[in-house]
C-alpha cells in the first residue's frame, strides 16, 4: 500500500500548512517517490521525475499505481505545477476512486488555484471517505467555505479541524479571526 500525500492549503497566503502521503508497500522507485514526497529528500523536479520513472518502468499494483500518482501530484502541487497535479489526481481516482487522500489533495489544488466551489466537491468527497488526514479535510473545506460566503460552515469546519487535531496550529490562527456573537 502507497501513502498518500495530503496537502493543507493556507488561504490566507496561499501555501502547504500540511502534507500526507500515500505509503508505497515494498520497495523500487515508487517507495523512493512516496520518501521523497514525504520527507522531502530530493528537490522539487527529482523527486517528481522519481515518480515519473515508477509509473513508467515499474510492474506496479494497482493500489501502489494509484498512489505513486497521487504522490507525484503532490511534489508538482508544491512546485505550482497545478494542472499537472491535478491531471495526477485524476488518473490515481481513475484506478482507485475511494482514495481518500487523493481528494483531498485535489481539493487543495483548486484552493490554490481560487477553484473554491471544485474544491468543495473535493473536500466533501474526502470527509465522505474519512481521508486518513480528516482535520486537512475540513481545515481545507473550512477555507474553501468562506471564499464562497458560508462563513458560519467554515467556522463550524475549523472547528471540526481543531477536535480532530487540536496540535495543528494553523486552525487556532484561522479561528482566532472569528467572533462568535448570539442573538
Amino acid at each position: 500500500m502507497i501513502r498518500t500525500v495530503v496537502f493543507a492549503a493556507v488561504l490566507v497566503a496561499l501555501t502547504p500548512a500540511a502534507t500526507a502521503q500515500v505509503t508505497v508497500l515494498g520497495g523500487g522507485l515508487a517507495k523512493d517517490c512516496y520518501e521523497a514526497a514525504k520527507y522531502s529528500l530530493l528537490s522539487g523536479p527529482a523527486a517528481e521525475e522519481l515518480c515519473s520513472r515508477a509509473l513508467a518502468h515499474e510492474a506496479l499494483n494497482l493500489s501502489n499505481r494509484a498512489a505513486t500518482f497521487t504522490n507525484r501530484g503532490v511534489l508538482r502541487m508544491r512546485q505550482g505545477k497545478l494542472d499537472s497535479a491535478l491531471s495526477d489526481y485524476a488518473s490515481s481516482k481513475r484506478i482507485s476512486p475511494d482514495s481518500g487522500p487523493t481528494w483531498l489533495n485535489e481539493g487543495a489544488a483548486y484552493i490554490l488555484q481560487q477553484d473554491y466551489n471544485s474544491a468543495l466537491v473535493s473536500l466533501d468527497r474526502a470527509i465522505e471517505l474519512e481521508s486518513s488526514d480528516l482535520y486537512a479535510a475540513y481545515y481545507n473545506r473550512a477555507l474553501a467555505r468562506e471564499r464562497t460566503g458560508d462563513v458560519e460552515g467554515a467556522y463550524y469546519d475549523f472547528v471540526k479541524s481543531k477536535e480532530l487535531n487540536p496540535e495543528y496550529t494553523p486552525t487556532d490562527d484561522q479561528l482566532a479571526r472569528f467572533t462568535v456573537e448570539t442573538n
